[in-house]
């Protein structure tokens, strides 16, 4: 009896391990649902059709509870799309983000789902050529499929932007892809499509954004991106950008 109870409390102990740990491990911070907490110092360069935009920002989040995150973002620009130099803060965003259920598929793939609402208020002067002269909403809805052998994450998302407040009324739905792959134990790189619709202009300002970074150790890491503006309504021709991030 007493070694059918030691037995029965080893199982038992497996079995809490095994539904504690989490399905998708070792996550990236680049990927925005995965359940981090980092700060990353940004800064990313465009080229405007002739002018320039140099966007200076702070993108981190943390864990509120295993299944709830908080995202941050604030920006600083400097322009010289008016003609002259022009400097100023941005924009300031704060996304929550609800984890409903996290699962693995079979023995290669698992899927963390997500809902959540991003809001950003505008800070900057459109005078000088810095913000979008519109507060917004915007829900949103994903999930990351992560390949538990080859590392691979595949993150698609859908969002809906409406302005509550500004002198631009915005109204904006957005179709996204992130690729998220590993690869040489402390590197990574990333594909980040972005097409959204504009409702009101009626047009499709694509994006593409390639990441390629590196691990310095647990708590640090470093990237580079390149970013290129799609199609004949892109809002800029193409970018560059660096990162360091902070792990905790």
């Amino acid at each position: 009896m007493t070694f059918l109870v030691a037995r029965l409390r080893s199982v038992a102990l497996v079995a809490l391990i095994f539904v504690s740990t989490p399905v998708l491990a070792d996550e990236n911070a680049s990927n925005p649902l995965a359940a981090v907490n980092n700060t990353d110092v940004r800064y990313q360069a465009f080229d405007l059709d002739g002018s320039d935009r140099q966007d200076a920002f702070i993108d981190g989040a943390f864990m509120l509870r295993d299944n709830l995150k908080m995202k941050y973002e604030l920006h600083y620009n400097s322009t010289d799309v008016t003609g002259t130099r022009q400097t100023g803060v941005e924009k300031a965003m704060l996304k929550a983000i609800y984890f409903p259920s996290e699962k693995q598929l079979n023995d290669t793939w698992a899927v963390r789902t997500a809902i959540g609402l991003e809001w950003t208020l505008d800070l900057g002067d459109t005078a000088k050529g810095i913000g979008s002269g519109a507060d917004t909403l915007a829900p949103f809805g994903g999930a990351a499929f992560a390949n538990l052998k080859t590392g691979l994450t595949l993150i698609p998302l859908l969002q809906h932007f409406e302005s509550y407040n500004g002198s631009t009324d915005v109204r904006m739905t957005a179709a996204r892809l992130i690729a998220l792959q590993p690869f040489a134990e402390k590197y990574w790189a990333k594909l980040d499509l972005v097409v959204p619709y504009d409702w009101h202009n009626d047009t499709v300002p694509a994006t593409a954004e390639i990441q390629v970074g590196y691990n310095v150790n647990k708590q640090i890491a470093l990237y580079g991106d390149v970013l290129v503006g799609l199609g004949k309504d892109r809002s800029f021709d193409k970018g560059v950008g660096i990162g360091l991030r902070f792990k905790y």
